[in-house]
C-alpha cells in the first residue's frame, strides 16, 4: 500500500519512478482523482452533519417556545437521508481507492538500474570457479533417475505434472540441507519459527500477493474460508506482526523458517518443465527481518551475506545480481538474486532472491513500532531465501557428481547425513 499524501506531494517523481518498471502511471492519476472525490464527499458529509447539529438546536428552541418544529424536522430528515446516500458513495470511493493503490508496485530504490528485462541486470559479485569435468556432466534429472532417487512419474501419478517423489539418500539430503540451513541462520540471531502453511487473504494482501497475483496461488475450497496454501514462508513470517504497534526496543526482529511452498506457476507454461527447477511444491528456508527504517540497508547487506555464506560453505560457484527495474518483483524496492552454477545445464540459475521492501509491506499489513520519541512509525521489512532447498539439491547433484553417476556429499553436510560421504 502507498501513502496517498506522498503521491499528492510528489506526483511527477512517483510517475517517473514507476515508469522505470514500465508501469502504467495512469493508475496514479486514477488514485489521485479518487482521493480528491473522497475528500469532497467527506467534507460534504461533515458539513451536513454540522448543519444537522445546528438545526437540532433550533428544533429544541422551537419546542421549548411551544412552536411548530415539523418543517425544520422535515429538513433534518432530508439531510440525514442525503448523508446516508453520500456515505454509501463514499464507501464505494474508498474501496476503489484502496484497490487502485493496492495494485501499484513498490517505488524503486535509486540504486536499482533501469532496464526492461534480466538482460539489463547488474553483476555485482562472482564467487568460485565452475569445476572442469573429465567427462560429460549429466543434469540432475538423469542423475536422480539413474540412482532411482527422483521419481517424477509417480509424482505425476499421485498428483499431476510438476510434482516429484524424493527417495532414499536424496530425500535425506533434502532434509539434511533444511536442518543445516536452519542451524546456520540461528547462529546469527534468527529465531526459528514453524508457521502455518495455510494463510488467509488478509495475510497475502499484507505481503503483496493479493489482489494482483491471485492466479499464482492455490486457493482452498473449504466451506466459506478465504484460505490459501503459502507461496513462501515470507507470508506467515511477515504477518506475525500484522496490525501491531510494538516497542522499538524489539527491533530488529529476525525470523527463519523452513516451509513447503506452493505455486501455480501461472504464466510459466513451457518453462523449466523438466526436473526440480520449477515445481508446484518445493521446500525453502526463508529469512524475514522487521527493522527500523534507518537500519534496513545494513540489514539487507547482512541478509545477502547470510545466503552467500551457505553457498560458500557448500562450495557452490555463484553470482550475485542486482535486478533492474524491469525484472524486479512487485513488492521489492531493491532486490539481489543469487544464481548458482549448474554444470548439467551449463548455466547459472536463481537459488535465492533477497528483497528490501522498505515500508511497502508494513503499510499494507500495518506493522508499526514506537520510536525513541514514542511516535508510531511504519517498520521496514526484508525477506530472502536462505536457500531454496530443492535448487540447492540440484546444485549439489550436478556439481558433486562423479563419472560413475554417484554424488559426493559436501563436507559440511556429512554430519547431517550420519557420516555418509556419497550417494549412490
Amino acid at each position: 500500500m502507498h501513502d496517498i499524501k506522498f503521491f499528492e506531494a510528489n506526483t511527477e517523481a512517483v510517475k517517473e519512478n514507476l515508469k522505470k518498471r514500465n508501469f502504467d502511471t495512469s493508475l496514479v492519476d486514477k488514485a489521485l482523482e479518487l482521493n480528491a472525490k473522497r475528500k469532497e464527499l467527506t467534507k460534504l458529509v461533515e458539513d451536513n452533519r454540522a448543519e444537522i447539529k445546528n438545526i437540532s438546536k433550533e428544533i429544541g428552541m422551537l419546542k421549548k417556545e411551544g412552536k411548530d418544529a415539523s418543517e425544520v424536522m422535515s429538513t433534518v430528515a432530508n439531510i440525514k437521508a442525503s448523508i446516508e446516500g453520500e456515505n454509501v458513495e463514499l464507501e464505494g470511493i474508498v474501496k476503489k481507492l484502496d484497490y487502485t493503490l493496492s495494485i501499484i508496485p513498490n517505488l524503486l530504490s535509486s540504486e536499482v538500474p533501469t532496464g526492461t528485462s534480466e538482460e539489463d541486470n547488474t553483476l555485482c559479485k562472482e564467487w568460485g570457479t565452475p569445476k572442469e569435468f573429465s567427462f560429460q556432466p549429466k543434469d540432475h534429472v538423469a542423475l536422480g533417475e539413474n540412482l532411482d532417487m527422483l521419481d517424477f512419474e509417480r509424482g505425476a501419478k499421485i498428483t499431476g505434472a510438476r510434482f516429484v517423489v524424493y527417495k532414499k539418500s536424496l530425500a535425506r539430503l533434502e532434509r539434511a540441507l533444511i536442518n543445516y540451513m536452519l542451524d546456520e541462520h540461528a547462529k546469527f540471531g534468527y529465531e526459528e519459527i514453524i508457521p502455518p502453511f495455510i494463510v488467509n487473504a488478509q495475510s497475502l494482501y499484507g505481503t503483496g500477493q493479493l489482489p494482483k497475483f491471485e492466479e499464482d496461488l492455490f486457493k482452498l475450497n473449504h466451506e466459506d474460508k478465504d484460505w490459501y496454501l503459502i507461496p513462501t514462508a515470507e507470508v506467515p513470517l511477515t504477518n506475525l506482526k500484522r496490525d501491531e504497534l510494538f516497542s522499538g526496543d524489539e527491533l530488529p526482529i529476525k525470523y527463519c523458517a523452513y516451509s513447503p511452498c506452493f505455486r501455480s506457476e501461472a504464466g510459466s507454461y513451457g518453462k523449466d518443465t523438466r526436473g526440480l527447477i520449477r515445481l508446484h511444491q518445493f521446500n525453502k528456508v526463508e529469512l524475514v527481518e522487521i527493522v527500523a527504517p534507518e537500519d534496513s540497508e545494513k540489514a539487507h547487506e547482512e541478509m545477502i551475506h547470510r545466503a552467500c555464506s551457505i553457498l560458500e560453505a557448500l562450495k557452490l560457484p555463484y553470482k550475485s545480481i542486482l535486478l533492474c527495474s524491469g525484472d524486479i518483483g512487485f513488492g521489492a524496492s531493491i532486490c539481489f538474486d543469487l544464481e548458482v552454477w549448474l554444470p548439467g545445464q551449463q548455466k547459472y540459475r536463481e537459488i535465492s532472491s533477497l528483497s528490501n521492501c522498505r515500508d511497502f509491506q508494513a503499510r499494507r499489513a500495518s506493522i508499526r513500532f514506537r520510536d525513541k520519541d514514542g511516535k508510531p512509525q511504519f517498520a521496514h521489512t526484508l525477506n530472502g531465501s536462505g536457500l531454496a532447498v530443492g535448487r540447492t539439491v540440484v546444485a549439489i547433484m550436478e556439481n558433486y557428481q562423479r563419472e560413475d553417476g554417484t554424488i559426493e556429499i559436501p563436507e559440511v553436510l556429512r554430519s547431517y547425513m550420519g557420516g555418509q560421504e556419497s550417494i549412490g
